[in-house]
């Protein structure tokens, strides 16, 4: 049935659309004689014309043609970057309907994976950013040199085509003019710029991070080879146009596909950390290391793990995936024991040096990869009683869900950046483990991203 209604159909063909609901992307749901259409841009409960963009056998790609009936859900004061750029696919919505969806989503992954007893998970509202706009404490923009132009900003939604971004409403604002201002000082200088055409030039990206405690950026430059041409010139003109720069680095990525950072970082001038206060523990933080774009809501997201977990003095905390070792160091003072694992060496040094300067000495680290080390730990008779995981959008690795079930530690907490594959994990997880709530949390406004905590409690 389905295969005969898109066969019938072309790309060009317009027809009207009530749009039902929001996919996991952020584009609208709509059903043409049954068959599901997806339409950015598109939000429940707008009726429009939908001009098919693209034909599969079981669903259609659609964009607006025309706007029949606005959606009382529709922001109607939308940037036009919206349209252009990734970061804004729920820009064209209202916030508080923006929250709604997010939740929407996390039940739509439940519905699709189908964990144990899932139609009686409790929701909870999703939590608000305080603020909507200019939350983003980090810009990672291209620079590229195209048809003898400059330009620096971000990739058109589905393609490689980078479109230059002399503002972007979810970035803070001093981050968003340095990346200006060093763009204007590499035009200036004449600095090398990677050409994609020619595979030519040095300079591919520039990452700008603001500490939003103490009102510090650290600027790190990704280059195709270790050259760095007019160094001691370009330092200086950037940190007399910016002198809230404390720190320039370079990292080395010649590769042209895959990670968009290389193996080695080097400081060129200024402090080695960034540092941010995350509930009253001051952070280090080298180029590489991860950590919560939304500095403001992350205090909040903290908060709420910590009060899911409700850890105890005679707990033994393991922090998995745990970064530079934010969650387990602000609940320290809260437990016995606090064992830190992360894949990234880096990241891991960065941890050893935060527990140092927090004065946190119950805390231990291991490098490796979370499913490899958490059995080590166990074979050394340390049983955690307590387990946080912040696992990255791949979500759980299969051997660690398998450990976790085996030892079954008292309390568990899931924070989750991705719904679809935490849903897939808890259908493995609740058949030793009752969910007792999600709370959904907003760290990315303006997107369909949302960030969910779950607390467990043993079945």
């Amino acid at each position: 049935m389905e295969n005969n209604i898109t066969e019938e159909l072309k790309v060009g063909d317009r027809f009207p659309l009530t749009i039902k609901r929001i996919g996991i992307n952020g584009e609208g749901i709509g059903f043409f004689k049954h068959v599901i259409v997806f339409v950015p841009g598109a939000v429940p409960e707008d009726v429009i014309v939908c001009e098919i963009t693209d034909i599969h056998p079981r669903f259609i790609n659609g964009k607006i043609h025309k706007i029949r009936t606005h959606s009382p859900h529709r922001n109607e004061d939308v940037t036009p970057l919206a349209s252009e750029v990734g970061g804004l696919e729920f820009a064209h919505i209202k916030y508080e309907d923006q929250l709604e969806y997010k939740a929407d989503i996390l039940r739509e992954s439940l519905n699709k994976y189908k964990p144990h007893a899932y139609e009686h998970y409790t929701i909870k509202p999703t939590i608000a950013s305080p603020q909507q706009e200019k939350y983003r404490n980090k810009a990672q923009f291209p620079i590229q040199e195209i048809d003898g132009e400059i330009r620096c900003g971000l990739y058109k939604a589905g393609t490689q085509e980078l479109v230059d971004l002399p503002e972007m409403p979810t970035q803070m604002d001093l981050t968003m003019s340095a990346i200006r201002k060093i763009v204007d000082i590499i035009k200036e200088l004449g600095l090398p710029v990677y050409n994609p055409k020619e595979k030519s030039g040095i300079i591919s990206m520039i990452v700008v991070r603001q500490s939003v405690e103490f009102n510090k950026l650290q600027v790190t430059f990704i280059t195709r080879s270790k050259k760095f041409l007019k160094e001691r010139q370009f330092v200086e003109a950037i940190t007399k146009a910016i002198p809230e720069v404390s720190s320039i680095s370079q990292n080395i990525n010649p590769v042209d596909q895959g990670a968009v950072w290389g193996d080695e970082t080097k400081l060129i001038w200024g402090d080695e950390y960034l540092q941010e206060d995350i509930n009253g523990s001051i952070f280090n933080l080298s180029p590489r290391a991860f950590l919560q774009l939304n500095s403001l809501q992350t205090d909040k997201l903290y908060d709420l793990a910590t009060e899911a977990l409700h850890p105890s003095p005679d707990d033994i905390l393991l922090d998995a995936y745990c970064g530079v070792g934010t969650i387990g160091i602000t609940m320290a003072d809260k437990v016995k024991q606090i064992y830190g694992i992360e894949i990234i060496p880096e990241a891991i040094a960065d941890a050893e040096k935060n527990a140092e300067l927090n004065h946190v000495e119950n805390a231990e680290y291991f490098v490796g990869s979370v499913d490899q080390v958490y059995p080590e730990l166990l074979e050394r008779d340390i049983h955690p009683t307590a387990l946080i995981v912040d696992p990255p959008r791949v979500g759980l690795d299969n051997n660690l869900i398998e450990t976790i079930m085996d030892n079954r530690p008292e309390k568990l907490v899931y924070i989750s950046c991705n719904p679809s594959t935490l849903a897939k994990d808890l259908t493995q997880l609740t058949k030793k483990y009752r969910v007792d709530y999600l709370q959904p949390l907003d760290m990315f406004p303006q997107t369909p991203h949302v960030e969910t905590i779950v607390k467990f409690s043993r079945r």
